[in-house]
C-alpha cells in the first residue's frame, strides 16, 4: 500500500517549516527543521485518522502526487 504523500515547504508567516498532506483535509504541522515537521505531521495524521474512525467518517486513499516540474533546457 502506498502511504500518503507528504508536502515540506518554509512560511514566512510562520518562521517554521509546514509539512502538511493534501489528501487529508487540514492535517499539518510545523517544526523548526524539515525533518522535525515530518515527524509532527506524521504523529497529526495518525491522531486524524484516529478521530476519522471514532466518528465514523471515511478515510481517504492516498492518491495525491505532485505535479513534476521540469525546466527547460
Amino acid at each position: 500500500m502506498r502511504d500518503y504523500h507528504i508536502n515540506v515547504f518554509w512560511s514566512e508567516d510562520d518562521e517554521r517549516y509546514v509539512a502538511d498532506i493534501p489528501d487529508l483535509m487540514a492535517c499539518s504541522a510545523l517544526g523548526s527543521t524539515p525533518q522535525e515537521a515530518v515527524e509532527q505531521v506524521i504523529i497529526a495524521k495518525e491522531a486524524w485518522m484516529e478521530a476519522a474512525r471514532a466518528h465514523d467518517r471515511p478515510i481517504p486513499k492516498p492518491t495525491y502526487r505532485p505535479l513534476i516540474y521540469q525546466a527547460a533546457h
